[in-house]
């Protein structure tokens, strides 16, 4: 069926014209909509097109499974895991998943904000055509919008979100971290926080400002609420004095500070922070006592970006010497914390960087965004130290891709793209 005509699934309209008013409506009242109401409204825009039985899943934050939200008009059921599932296959291949039932189709289509991933809306429907397909992309699109602003009044997603309690400090660090990926032509970047339900002291920060990446990984010492704390003061301090257009070690110093000036003379944060211009793909960065970063090239560790370090945030080091390294497209740098490689394995040898290595090349091995590498070398890493971690652990990734970009901002004179 050509777009902008009518459906032809039991005489409903799924035309251009049609789509757009619908989808306004919902835009139109998602301004003052309170949180509870958004799951009838799902229900209701999904019936407008001829589908039934809808779901909305979202994932829990161990990055394992999604779990259903709960909500009127909503059918419930029980969590799917990522790995093996048809909402997982959506997931994480960021597109739409068919499955043929008994009266119709079984759509999943994943739930985007940008380029991170949300869920999963399904519903069910008689056979779907181009326009159908289309307005349910566009509509999840809008959907996962909606659930991001709207999550920031409730508790209800932070929730649903929840398979088990989290810890007081995870609590304060998860408030406060980044969206877990971001993709665009020129960068793609992902992170992952270990334990997720008890992490204490570390945390990823990441801005793109204009053609410059900014990248923090830090360490707070200590565990729990204490390294919390620490961790929020360090992050914050690195966002006040990045907002001030700042250089590496200014910044460096500024975080140096705030910790020395809340904390007592034994306290201290290890810290690495980078920039990287995705216009050229040169990458700077500084060493406060973190582990080296690791160089992929064509799924490979090519080497080991080694720097000279200076004393962690707190202690007061000298200025830090500026590394470089030329990035070449495609190029990944994996960013890590010493709970990865310090933990102990279930004989009670230490991980050590080597194990890292062959897990993370193993990982690349399936090929895939940042963020898939990310959580299948996460969970392999889980598993390779024997289901759990004495430590707290980061792991981010990024990917410098040296793709264009200005076509995403123009638009012909007739609306396309």
């Amino acid at each position: 069926m050509a777009s902008g005509t009518a459906g032809s699934s039991a005489g409903t309209d799924r035309s251009e014209g049609f789509g757009e008013r619908l989808l306004g409506t919902m835009i139109d009242r998602a301004h003052e909509m309170p949180p509870q109401l958004i799951a009838p409204l799902v229900s209701e825009v999904i019936a407008a097109i001829g589908g039934r039985d809808v779901a909305v899943y979202l994932q829990d934050y161990d990055q394992m499974t999604l779990v259903p939200l709960p909500g009127q008009g909503l059918v419930g059921g029980e969590p799917e895991p990522i790995e093996g599932s048809l909402p997982g296959r959506a997931f994480l291949g960021d597109a739409m998943v068919e499955q043929s039932v008994d009266d119709g189709v079984r759509l999943f289509v994943p739930l985007l904000d940008g380029s991170d991933r949300v869920g999963v809306l399904a519903f069910t429907a008689a056979i779907p055509d181009e326009d159908s397909r289309r307005l349910a992309r566009r509509f999840a699109g809008l959907l996962a919008d909606v659930l991001v602003t709207k999550g920031g009044y409730t508790d209800r997603f932070f929730q649903a979100r929840r398979r088990r309690p989290m810890s007081l400090s995870a609590e304060m660090l998860w408030s406060i971290v980044p969206p877990l990926m971001m993709t665009t032509p020129q960068v793609a970047v992902a992170g992952i926080l270990e334990p997720a339900y008890d992490v204490g002291g570390d945390i990823f920060d990441y801005a793109l400002n204009d053609d410059v990446l900014h990248v923090a990984i830090i360490d707070a010492m200590g565990h729990g609420m204490g390294a919390a704390v620490m961790a929020t003061v360090a992050v914050a301090a690195y966002r006040h004095a990045r907002r001030g257009d700042v250089d590496l070690a200014d910044l460096y110093a500024a975080i140096d500070h705030a910790v020395a000036g809340q904390f007592d003379q034994d306290s201290f944060a290890t810290l690495q922070m980078a920039r990287l211009d995705v216009g050229s793909g040169l990458l700077r960065w500084v060493n406060a006592g973190h582990p080296h970063p690791l160089l992929l090239r064509d799924r490979r560790v090519v080497r080991t970006l080694h720097s000279p370090t200076t004393l962690p945030a707190g202690i007061g080091g000298a200025t830090p010497h500026v590394s470089e390294e030329a990035l070449e497209p495609g190029d990944r740098v994996l960013f890590f914390s010493d709970g990865i490689t310090e933990e102990h394995t279930t004989g009670g040898e230490q991980f050590g960087v080597a194990r890292l290595v062959d897990q993370l090349e193993r990982a690349e091995q399936s090929g895939g965004p940042v963020q898939e590498t990310v959580r299948r070398l996460s969970h392999a890493l889980m598993r390779a130290r024997g289901g759990a971690t004495s430590d707290d652990a980061t792991l981010f990734l990024l990917e410098w891709r040296n793709e264009p970009a200005d076509h995403l901002a123009r638009i012909n004179k007739d609306g396309s793209p």
